[in-house]
């Protein structure tokens, strides 16, 4: 047996290769395009459908944008000289990471109070309708578990009353009024930023109205995952916000409130270091009133008590000089206050507040290296907040600045000692100066000290009161300066635009997943189309020398039982078709004289042989010769049903010996015709066929013929024909187009090269003559044929899948 199937894989894989290569074909390709229209229009159908569906139901995207220029500058510290500013170089950086924040954006979140949302149920999706809907409420919540809950409001017609739906609770309310619950407390009333009548329309439309409160923090998540804010132009200093949002009008406040509350978010936090002072000063003015006012009344009670008018009793050049001593001491202990005031304030708080040490400095003239090491902590503690941006709080850079941090700390707390010891020794020089002083004076020495101290307390107090309303005055021009100069180029004006889904990118998808499923699937049909359709085809996929005979159109009308039709309609175009192939034979061996063999067989059965045998018989038949058809496919006989016969007798009891020749000789319509069945199926088909019975039958039957037609059993199923086909003039194989396999052409190179089959020729059977748009013009003008025949099935199977082709074909 010549099994076609062993070298299935091996045919595909240098088919592919091949077309893939060099011989791609245009014509099949657009052949495999048209016969898939179909598929080809589900696809089309499919993909444009799913585009509608996505951008009907899919939920929309708005966006709004604005620009804002980031500047730092405060014309107030500029005047004043006092210390502000910093570095520009990561103003943009920071300003961009302080708007990214969790904790500025919960501010905008707690401003627009965007964590109650509203919403319209529909069919398959819920729309958020922000300001628009018909109610809007106000909600204190008290327990976490209403977060994420849906709340039905049902507004009564005159608005003044309703139902909250909770689950299965329905809870009534009046609008306007409290509604307190042991989880919340909650106030309802009728929106009164659109008009009474259009929230009246709204509650006609019988939709489902409800609200969601959601976490705050959670919405600022939210938030933060939908706000988009980087670099616009680094010249201009200018940064883009934008924000994506289901609601367009939400979009706009969302980015403006961003922008607005960005600014005063600057000012707030550029502003308090000198809040800070301002708040410790004027703890201190009390104070430092209350003792003033107390040293003047103890002086003017001395003066009224010793009867002072006037100083005169007392030298003015010695009280210069002691004056310039009272100075001194003055200076020197408000420097001591100072100080001391700092390390309490160290020790209360138990860290060191970098913000309240500026406070605390800037109000003094303490020592340089104390300002300097404040100023070196605070650029530390800058340095470490811009660091935490990117690295984490365990990284090796922020450990490297928090013991940088440490020593600094440590180093100030030495030099405040310091500074503070070297204060306290310089005042007791300057008492023990004063002392000295107050020795030399001769007139009333008591009264004059006891004046003297009066005199230097009234005066330290009221230098100090002076002191802090000076620099009162200077911090609160320095507030009142901090205005910030970032600017709003570009406001989120009107609506947020769509963009998502975007019509453009649906369609466009929907185009690109359409032509790539459909040239694919016809690609991959091309590349696994293993059909023949052609006489091309055959001579193309087979590499022996094969003679192509003719083609065999297909038969349009219904084929009769007999399957002889060359009889019926002798000028129709498949009895040209036979006539050619008459032809043809007799160009094939016309040198030689005598009774001629033709045998006839195929690859598997269904390729139309039987058709082919019977009705090249009839067209050498109407040249008047004598021809006798014989059916040796003894396994599966057919020309005792194309005759309309029965098969008692025929080939296998004539080789078995049960009948003879002229027994079983049977009669057609035809004068000349004359045919032998192939009787009952015997159990050894095989051993009759390769008998010297046949041999002696055949020679038997060449005294009588002219012409002897064999239909052998498939050649690619068994081998029972082989032996016939070798005994041949003329051995016909013939193929089907649109169901017989390419790989089939292999068994022609092994009958060629291994049976030694001589004269070997091929028939196309079945050729779909109708379409010629991409024929080869081989012939007869056929071209691709029809169907796509898949598998390999018997005649009944054939028939079966006829009905979902054409009728039928030449079978």
């Amino acid at each position: 047996m010549l099994n076609p199937q062993a070298n299935n894989t091996n045919t595909q894989l240098k088919d592919i290769a091949e077309k893939l290569n060099a011989n791609f074909d245009v014509g099949l390709f657009i052949f495999l395009l048209l016969r898939n229209k179909i598929i080809i229009l589900v696809f089309f159908l499919v993909s444009f459908f799913s585009a509608f569906l996505y951008l009907r139901y899919s939920q929309p995207i708005y966006e709004s944008k604005a620009i804002v220029q980031i500047n730092d500058a405060n014309t107030a510290d500029q005047v004043l000289k006092l210390g502000g500013g910093g570095d520009n170089n990561n103003l943009i950086a920071e300003a961009i990471e302080q708007i990214r924040s969790k904790v500025f954006l919960k501010r905008v979140v707690e401003k627009l109070d965007i964590s109650v949302n509203y919403f319209s149920e529909g069919t398959f999706k819920n729309h958020e309708l922000y300001y628009s809907s018909p109610f809007l409420v106000k909600i204190n919540v008290k327990s976490a578990a209403i977060h994420g809950q849906k709340m039905y409001v049902n507004l009564k017609g005159d608005l003044k009353s309703g139902t909250l739906i909770i689950g299965s609770q329905t809870i009534p309310f009046k609008s306007g009024e409290w509604l307190y619950r042991p989880e919340f407390d909650l106030v309802v009333y009728p929106n009164q930023k659109i008009e009474a009548r259009q929230v009246l329309n709204l509650l006609k439309e019988n939709n489902k109205y409800y609200f969601v409160v959601s976490d705050v923090n959670e919405v600022t998540a939210l938030l933060k995952s939908r706000l988009e804010v980087k670099l616009f132009n680094e010249h201009a200093k200018t940064v883009i916000i934008k924000v994506s949002d289901v609601n367009p009008s939400k979009s706009t406040d969302i980015v403006n409130a961003v922008t607005e509350e960005y600014l005063n978010y600057d000012v707030e936090r550029k502003s308090e270091s000198s809040t800070n002072i301002l708040s410790f000063i004027d703890s201190q003015l009390n104070t430092v009133y209350n003792e003033l006012k107390s040293r003047e009344s103890q002086l003017y009670q001395f003066k009224s008590d010793k009867k002072i008018a006037n100083r005169d009793f007392i030298n003015d050049a010695e009280m210069m000089r002691y004056s310039s001593l009272e100075d001194q001491m003055l200076k020197l202990e408000i420097e001591e206050k100072l100080i001391a005031e700092i390390q309490a304030n160290i020790a209360q708080n138990k860290s060191i507040d970098i913000y309240q040490l500026l406070s605390l400095t800037a109000a003094t003239d303490n020592d340089n290296s104390i300002r300097q090491v404040v100023e070196g902590i605070k650029k530390l503690l800058n340095d470490k907040e811009n660091l935490l941006y990117a690295v984490t709080p365990n990284s090796e850079n922020i450990k490297q600045i928090n013991f940088q941090i440490d020593n600094q700390k440590r180093l100030l707390m030495e030099s405040l000692d310091a500074l503070r010891m070297k204060y306290k020794a310089e005042y007791k020089n300057l008492i023990e100066k004063s002392g000295d002083f107050q020795s030399k004076l001769n007139q009333n020495p008591d009264d004059e000290v006891e004046y003297s101290r009066l005199s230097r307390l009234y005066t330290i107090s009221e230098k100090y009161y002076t002191m802090l309303l000076e620099k009162k005055t200077e911090f609160s021009i320095s507030r009142a300066g901090y205005v910030s100069k970032n600017i709003i180029l570009e406001k989120a004006l009107g609506v947020g635009a769509l963009v998502s889904p975007s019509r453009k990118k649906a369609l466009l998808i929907a185009s690109l997943s359409f032509l790539v499923f459909s040239l694919g699937l016809v690609l991959i049909r091309y590349l696994f189309h293993d059909k023949i359709y052609t006489l091309y085809d055959i001579t193309r996929y087979s590499s022996g020398d094969v003679a192509l005979l003719g083609v065999v159109p297909k038969y349009q009308n219904h084929i009769p039982v007999s399957q002889l039709v060359v009889d019926k309609n002798p000028k129709a175009l498949i009895s040209e078709a036979f006539r050619s192939i008459r032809a043809n034979l007799n160009f094939m061996d016309s040198a030689n004289d005598g009774t001629k063999i033709v045998s006839v067989t195929s690859t598997i059965s269904g390729e139309g042989k039987t058709f082919v045998s019977i009705n090249v018989a009839g067209i050498i038949a109407f040249t008047g010769k004598r021809v006798v058809i014989i059916d040796l496919d003894m396994r599966k006989p057919k020309i005792h049903k194309g005759f309309g016969t029965s098969n008692n007798i025929g080939m296998s009891t004539i080789l078995t010996g049960l009948t003879t020749v002229d027994e079983c000789l049977m009669n057609s319509t035809m004068d000349n015709l004359k045919f032998i069945t192939a009787g009952p199926s015997p159990p050894n088909p095989s051993e009759l066929i390769l008998s010297k019975t046949l041999d002696d039958t055949l020679e038997y039957l060449k005294t009588k013929f002219d012409c002897i037609v064999i239909d052998n059993p498939p050649v690619g199923l068994v081998t029972d024909g082989i032996a016939t086909i070798q005994k041949a003039n003329y051995p016909i194989y013939v193929f089907r187009a649109g169901y017989s396999r390419k790989m089939f052409t292999q068994i022609l190179d092994r009958l060629k090269n291994e049976s030694n089959v001589k004269n070997l020729s091929v028939i196309l059977n079945d050729v779909d003559v109708s379409k010629k748009l991409y024929s080869y013009n081989y012939g007869y003008g056929y071209g691709y044929g029809y169907g796509y025949g898949s598998g390999y099935y018997s005649e009944e199977e054939t028939g079966k899948k006829g009905k979902r082709r054409k009728k039928d074909g030449n079978n």
